[in-house]
């Protein structure tokens, strides 16, 4: 087996380049995951899909065969999948804080991501520091959310060849379709999950929408802060719902717009500890949570809820 035909496709420059149908890129990916394609087959297909693009059908075969290897997981109702992949650079990280909110109201949250980042924050150090628990297999999920407690799992414990395909970036310097497909992750098996996938480039944000309307996904569409799915705490950016695919205006929020009149007090650093401190400050209501991340949490709920309706209903909605 190899991929040399596939490349041989999508490998044409930006003009000539083919994409591919699902059921080329399911077996594509399949390949790339099992071991079954060279390190020079793998960075000849992450250049050439960095050069092209990810399509909306590219994406469905390639977030397929990546389900197809992820850990089996079975909550009991639906919940909210993080995923957590960029940390943070200049603002505080509260990728946490948002999981520690929707937890409190009895929400199951799973937040996935990679351990460590050269330069940056990631959430599972804020996790570590604040003493949440970070899942091995699906026990431990199911421990924490009994706790009412949000849970992170790292991506080489979640999905192995997925984690495998995303340190292809530190050798050759340029991100690849794994990186896109992990933010696309819905792990749940037997239960619907609501993802919070966000984008950086207003016109990826396009693709993306396409991709959730297509495949007739459950989740909330945003412009993550720092590539963080989680509100910006000082302006809420708009929140786009998809329920089965459609979205849904009447569950969506709207960007804020104008000037700021009133700034959150932040802590003025963004590392670790700092962050955490700051986010127990919040959770424990010594200080008040981010008015975007509050809006972000209610939209998340009312999602939730729509989620919980019969079919008949959510069409009548």
């Amino acid at each position: 087996m190899s991929i040399a035909p596939y490349i041989k496709e999508i490998g044409r420059g930006k003009e000539g380049a083919r994409s591919l149908d699902p059921q080329q890129a399911h077996d594509l990916m399949s390949q790339v995951l099992d071991g079954h394609a060279s390190d020079l087959e793998i960075g000849a297909f992450a250049i050439a899909m960095r050069i092209k693009g990810e399509s909306v059908d590219e994406l469905a075969g390639f977030l397929r065969a990546v389900h197809e290897r992820c850990i089996p997981v079975h909550p009991q109702q639906p919940m909210v999948v993080l995923p957590s992949y960029n940390g943070a650079r200049k603002l505080p990280n509260l990728t946490a804080l948002l999981a520690l909110l929707l937890a409190q109201e009895g929400v199951p949250v799973l937040v996935h991501g990679p351990e460590h980042d050269p330069g940056r924050v990631t959430t599972a150090e804020i996790f570590q520091t604040l003493g949440l628990p970070c899942a091995t297999d699906a026990a431990d999920m199911h421990a924490a959310w009994a706790r009412r407690e949000p849970v992170f799992i790292r991506t080489e414990a979640l999905c192995p060849p997925l984690a495998r395909l995303l340190d292809v970036r530190r050798v050759i310097g340029l991100r690849n379709p794994a990186h896109t497909v992990a933010k696309l992750m819905a792990p749940a098996q037997g239960a619907r999950s609501l993802r919070v996938v966000n984008y950086t480039h207003p016109e990826y944000g396009l693709t993306l929408a396409q991709f959730l309307a297509a495949t007739q996904a459950d989740a909330m569409l945003m412009r993550g802060t720092e590539g963080e799915p989680v509100a910006d705490p000082r302006r809420l950016p708009r929140l786009d719902l998809f329920i089965g695919g459609q979205l849904r205006n009447d569950l969506s929020l709207p960007a804020q717009e104008g000037v700021l009149t009133e700034m959150p007090v932040l802590p003025r650093s963004h590392d670790a500890a700092t962050t955490s401190l700051y986010i127990q400050s919040v959770v424990s209501g010594e200080k008040p949570a981010p008015g975007p991340l509050a809006q972000q949490v209610a939209a998340l709920q009312g999602a939730l809820a729509a989620l919980a309706q019969p079919a008949s209903q959510e069409l009548i909605a």
